[in-house]
C-alpha cells in the first residue's frame, strides 16, 4: 500500500501529470476516451436495449426518428434502423466490438514490430537487411490494401460460415500485419543508439544472454516511442476496420461494428431516415479523434526537448 501511495505521489508531482492538468482539450479527450470505453465494456448493462437479440426486435418500431424530431419516441433517444434496433445501444455494442478489433490489432503490431525491430537492431547484418527491406517495401502499399487482400484470401480459403464465425480474427490478423513495420523501425533505431552503451556491454563482458540483454535492459528504453506510435495507431486501426467493414469485407451484420452500422445506414441517407448514420459516423469521428488527441499529446509529453 506504502509503494502504490509512493508511485501516485510521484505520479502527481511529474512533468507528465502536469502536462496533461494544463491541456483542456487533452483532459476533455481523456474524458471522451474513458466514456467510449466505459460504454462499450460495459454495453450489456448500460444499453437501452439489446440490438442483437432477435426476440427483442419490433419491425413496428423501424424509422423512428429520434426523440427530440417529429414522430420521435423517448423510449428510443437516437432512434432506431430499418430492423427496429435502438441506434443508441447499437452504437455502444458496435463501439466494444470495433474497440476489440482496434486494440488486439495493435497488440499483434507492437509484438511483431517490437521483436523484429529489437531482433534487426541488435543481430545486425543480412538478418537487419531482410527485415528492414520487408518493412519499407510494406510501407509503400497502404495499409488498407493490406488489409483487404489478406481478408480476400481467408474469404476464398474458407468456406462462408466459418469465415463469418472468426471474422473478428481475421480483421485482427489484417490489420496488425499492415501496421507493424513502424513499430519495428522505431524499435530499431532506439536498439542501434542503445547497443553500444556502457550498460549493454558491461552486461555482455559478465555473460548476459544476448536475448536477455535486449529484451531486460534495451527494451525498456524504446517503450516511449513505441507507446506514442500505438496510441495513434489505435485510432488508426479502428478507422481500418470500419472501412473494411464499411466495404463490406468486416464484420457481418450479426456482429456489427462502427463501420457495420454506418454501411447499413447509409443505404437510409437519402430516403430521410438519417439518424441511422449519422450516429454511427459521430462516434466513429469523435473516438478518433479523441483517440489521436492523446497521442499527440502523449507524443508530446514524452519528448525531452519540449519540456
Amino acid at each position: 500500500m506504502a509503494d502504490t501511495t509512493s508511485a501516485l505521489a510521484r505520479f502527481r508531482d511529474s512533468d507528465m501529470w502536469w502536462s496533461f492538468r494544463r491541456s483542456p482539450t487533452t483532459v476533455a479527450a481523456a474524458v471522451v476516451t474513458l466514456l467510449f470505453f466505459s460504454g462499450a465494456i460495459f454495453a450489456p448493462w448500460v444499453a437501452p436495449y439489446n440490438p442483437f437479440d432477435v426476440k427483442s426486435l419490433n419491425l413496428m418500431d423501424a424509422f423512428t426518428p429520434p426523440a427530440w424530431a417529429s414522430g420521435g419516441s423517448a423510449a428510443h433517444l437516437l432512434g432506431t434502423d430499418n430492423q427496429g434496433r435502438d441506434v443508441l445501444s447499437a452504437i455502444l455494442y458496435g463501439t466494444r466490438v470495433s474497440l476489440m478489433i482496434g486494440l488486439a490489432a495493435i497488440v499483434l503490431s507492437v509484438t511483431t514490430g517490437v521483436l523484429l525491430g529489437l531482433l534487426a537492431g541488435f543481430r545486425g547484418g543480412w538478418v537487419e537487411a531482410i527485415i528492414m527491406r520487408l518493412a519499407d517495401i510494406q510501407l509503400t502499399v497502404p495499409a488498407i490494401l493490406i488489409a483487404l487482400t489478406l481478408d480476400g484470401v481467408a474469404r476464398a480459403a474458407l468456406p462462408k460460415n466459418v469465415h463469418d464465425e472468426i471474422a473478428i480474427w481475421v480483421l485482427v490478423i489484417s490489420i496488425g500485419v499492415a501496421y507493424w513495420p513502424q513499430f519495428a523501425r522505431v524499435t530499431r533505431a532506439t536498439t542501434l543508439a542503445e547497443k553500444h552503451k556502457d550498460y549493454v556491454n558491461a552486461a555482455r563482458i559478465i555473460g548476459v544472454p544476448g536475448a536477455r540483454i535486449a529484451l531486460g535492459h534495451v527494451l525498456p528504453n524504446a517503450w516511449g516511442p513505441v507507446l506514442v506510435i500505438a496510441t495513434i495507431e489505435l485510432a488508426l486501426a479502428i478507422i481500418a476496420e470500419a472501412s473494411l467493414s464499411y466495404l463490406g469485407v468486416g464484420m457481418p451484420a450479426t456482429q456489427p461494428s462502427l463501420g457495420t452500422l454506418i454501411r447499413i445506414g447509409n443505404a437510409f441517407l437519402f430516403s430521410g431516415e438519417w439518424w441511422i448514420v449519422l450516429f454511427p459516423v459521430f462516434a466513429l469521428v469523435i473516438l478518433s479523434l479523441s483517440v489521436n488527441i492523446l497521442g499527440d499529446w502523449l507524443r508530446d509529453a514524452l519528448n525531452p526537448k519540449l519540456r
